[in-house]
């Protein structure tokens, strides 16, 4: 697979990079070139001798992109999951690394009307919960009882759940009796074995 991003220009430097893609450009837009700070997140896109800050965002979600040939077939060439966005010298320069949005309108403000929340957690909880899976994981199978036994007598109510419950019935064991045989007399032969000895 080959790695890919998006590439979101303003539409002067998108008329501009139209251009130079399709060998209409003029002499002095020869010259592209993208490059990043030491964060990785903030750079600048040069285009011909104009400069523009960039920002590298996450996307909310993974894209697919594809590839065809003689378009019928579609050839899956990557996951894009960053965007490269160019903006204008005028523009705030964003404060997250994530980008609110999808690429199309239906993914407007993707990660809130999308996708589900964070639970809210009470800390105490999830502190007893990780104590408990602890004790479960080093504990072997029979201390495992014993903390459910003790378990149930802190909660006080272990006599009422099982007073409702029944006892349980042992099976009762059959006497042993022999298997009555097929052939008796003969052992050597079978119940199929009904062939004819005049041959």
């Amino acid at each position: 697979m080959e790695e890919q991003f998006v590439l979101r220009v303003p539409p002067s430097v998108a008329e501009r990079l139209d251009r130079l893609l399709g060998e209409n450009a003029s002499t002095d837009d020869k010259s592209l070139d993208l490059s990043f700070e030491e964060d990785g997140r903030t750079g600048t896109f040069v285009i011909g001798n104009d400069r523009f800050p960039a920002s590298l965002f996450d996307l909310p979600c993974v894209v697919e992109s594809f590839k065809t040939y003689d378009d019928s077939v579609l050839i899956k060439t990557a996951d894009i999951g960053q965007m490269i966005m160019v903006r204008d010298p005028s523009d705030p320069a964003p404060d997250t690394v994530e980008y609110r949005h999808g690429l199309t309108p239906p993914m407007r403000d993707a990660r809130k009307r999308r996708f589900r929340r964070e639970p809210d957690l009470n800390p105490e909880l999830v502190r007893r919960v990780e104590e408990d899976l602890l004790n479960i994981s080093t504990s072997g199978p029979a201390d495992n009882i014993d903390v459910e036994a003790a378990e149930q007598e802190k909660d006080g109510d272990g006599n009422a759940r099982n007073a409702s419950k029944k006892p349980v019935e042992e099976p009762v064991s059959q006497p042993d009796v022999p298997e009555a045989a097929t052939n008796a007399g003969d052992p050597d032969r079978s119940d199929s074995d009904e062939s004819d000895d005049s041959i």
